[in-house]
């Protein structure tokens, strides 16, 4: 009853509650415990980002943020490098392969495991598919070269030379070269994504199921017709977090084609591009440039997927 009275008394001048003004030592101690990871965010994102845009509009040797004052000349370089260019290519190659058949192979190999009717076959199957998930990318980019190798000795070469075909040239074939970054790309990423459907599946209300089946729908129906639009944010989430990882690819083609992107070129990524500019080049305002120029190419096609989950569902 003290509440309430203390409640009409703040309300009875104007009908609104009076708020209040100062911090209480609740409110100190919250910020003081706050203060590490505001300072760490601070320091190691905040900061970083501003003095990155301002060197991109600089003409620096070094990680010094002074510099000749060049304005846009940076963007404007970088843009009109054809170097630029081709690794925007190769990474839009890369990544949009890898992330569409990663979606798909990864969905239908969820759907195969929740119809499982053996319950410790589930959890088999979504431990095999996520284990390579926890290998790191070096790891990876090693074990993919031993089993690419472009002679016989290469287990996958021995492999196919078993049915009479030729040894192919993996990873030192440009025309080969991107296409096994994706299958590699996918042996990598492919559990994730499975144990993300798997969990959006099982999610899935029964009695959607149950009333199409009184309307004579059948698997394949009730699949297209209600999983996959069910499932919609998923595969929107997927695409955004594919796209932005495919944009930043950098580790397996370093490893694999070394600061040139070899062979040819082909395996050239936008931040290989932004690695050989800043720490060979020493180009850092070039490198700062090409880096924000990424941040928009990602903030755009970022935006655009998220508009494609603005729709309202028909099950909401």
């Amino acid at each position: 009853m003290a509440f309430y009275a203390k409640l009409k008394a703040d309300t009875n001048s104007g009908g609104t509650i009076r708020r209040k003004k100062r911090f209480s030592r609740n409110d100190w101690m919250g910020y003081l415990f706050s203060a590490p990871l505001i300072i760490g965010v601070l320091a190691f994102a905040v900061y970083p980002m501003i003095a990155a845009l301002i060197m991109s509009f600089h003409q620096t040797s070094g990680l010094s943020i002074t510099g000749k004052w060049v304005g846009v000349s940076n963007y404007s370089y970088v843009l009109s490098d054809s170097l630029f260019w081709q690794a925007l290519t190769n990474t839009f190659f890369i990544g949009v392969w890898s992330v569409l058949l990663g979606i798909v192979l990864s969905f239908v190999l969820a759907s195969l495991i929740n119809n499982l009717n053996w319950g410790m076959g589930k959890n088999f199957f979504k431990a095999v598919f996520f284990l390579p998930n926890v290998v790191s990318g070096v790891a990876t980019t090693l074990l993919f070269s031993f089993l690419f190798f472009p002679s016989r000795e290469g287990l996958l070469n021995f492999v196919i030379g078993l049915f009479g075909i030729e040894p192919v040239e993996w990873f030192t074939n440009p025309h080969v070269s991107r296409y096994s970054i994706v299958l590699m790309s996918l042996w990598g990423a492919l559990g994730y994504n499975t144990i993300i459907f798997l969990a959006g599946l099982q999610s899935v209300p029964r009695d959607l199921y149950e009333a199409a089946e009184v309307d004579g729908a059948g698997s394949y129906r009730k699949w297209l017709n209600i999983t996959i639009p069910y499932l919609r944010p998923i595969f929107v989430f997927m695409l955004i977090m594919g796209t932005i990882g495919g944009m930043k690819r950098f580790t397996d083609v370093w490893l694999i084609g070394g600061t040139a992107g070899n062979p040819g070129g082909s395996l050239m990524t936008v931040v290989l591009y932004i690695y050989r500019n800043a720490f060979l080049a020493s180009q850092m305002g070039m490198a700062t440039a090409a880096s924000y120029l990424l941040f928009v190419i990602i903030f755009v096609l970022t935006a655009v997927l998220m508009l494609l989950n603005r729709r309202k569902d028909s099950f909401d």
